[in-house]
């Protein structure tokens, strides 16, 4: 094996293990951020269903949907950022574009689902956006750097 052979693979294995470290810590972040939202819409749904007179399961069950819509949309960004990560030690340029295209299709993906909820299904629209917005605050929340926040994790 040639000099330059040996210099390659050893730049390729503290790659592969520089990405599988930040696999790793890439993976419980994503983790904490779904069950937080999970976590908020399942209270939101349950906030609208004590404190609604009238429709309770309805108001409910949209809000529900507004959060789930959240969570599909954070799915959605992990598995692109997942690619895109992996991508970035080989191709920087065509990890940032994975990055645009997935803004793209987040951006399309919020009015396709609220759409479906708002139009075809008939949720309630208030419920609907509230549970949205409280799961999307949640995902901020979520993926905000803990360490640059001072907090400790």
């Amino acid at each position: 094996m040639s000099t330059s052979e040996t210099d390659g693979a050893v730049k390729k294995s503290a790659n592969s293990s520089a990405a599988s470290s930040i696999d790793k810590g890439f993976r419980g972040k994503a983790q904490r951020v779904v069950i937080a939202q999970l976590s908020m819409t399942l209270l939101v749904a349950t906030v609208f269903f004590g404190v609604s007179a009238e429709e309770s399961l309805w108001k409910a069950l949209s809000a529900g949907y507004g959060g789930l819509s959240s969570v599909v949309l954070a799915l959605v960004s992990i598995g692109g950022f997942k690619r895109a990560n992996a991508i970035a030690l080989s191709d920087p340029k065509q990890s940032m574009m994975i990055l645009y295209i997935g803004a793209v299709v987040r951006f399309a993906a919020v009015i396709v689902l609220l759409g479906i909820g708002l139009g075809l299904l008939k949720l309630d629209a208030m419920a609907v956006f509230i549970g949205f917005a409280l799961a999307q605050a949640s995902y901020l929340m979520g993926v905000r750097d803990r360490k640059a926040a001072g907090s400790p994790d």
